[in-house]
């Protein structure tokens, strides 16, 4: 079966993030053959970084949707390349980043990524999020194995 989905615990297998830096809740759907993946994040007015950012008018940070692609980017790789499973991988660069509109408490993120490409040990993946069917940002990451 190409197209699979990932439970929270093999989430937490995969990737050494863990609360309050876990930023994926859960992946609906990864096919290895067409580069493909979608990952849930719901974003809950409990999130640490509500508290900060900004306590009036809570507004998800852009760098923490940034770690969200991320994060997914990551569990795609780790997932379809199983000699990449005990790797980490570090932001290397960032691309064509935009941030569309804002994200709220009570949003859902839809985080999908797409067209993974390697050289050595770098790897590029472009990502989007959507909220409500309209994209909130959009990357396009550059990660480094080690």
């Amino acid at each position: 079966m190409s197209t699979h989905e990932l439970s929270p615990r093999e989430i937490l297998d995969l990737l050494p993030h863990r609360f309050p830096f876990l930023m994926v809740d859960r992946v609906e759907e990864v096919d290895c053959e067409r580069q493909y993946i979608r990952a849930i994040k719901n974003v809950t007015h409990n999130e640490p970084f509500f508290q900060g950012h900004f306590p009036e008018n809570p507004l998800m940070p852009g760098v923490m949707l940034v770690e969200a692609m991320a994060q997914v980017g990551a569990l795609f790789m780790k997932a379809c390349v199983p000699e990449f499973r005990e790797k980490l991988f570090v932001l290397a660069g960032l691309d064509r980043v935009r941030f569309r509109q804002p994200v709220l408490p009570g949003d859902t993120l839809v985080i999908e990524a797409r067209g993974f490409k390697q050289k050595g040990h770098i790897l590029k993946t472009s990502v989007r999020i959507l909220v409500k069917g309209k994209v909130a940002a959009e990357a396009e990451i550059t990660a480094a194995m080690r």
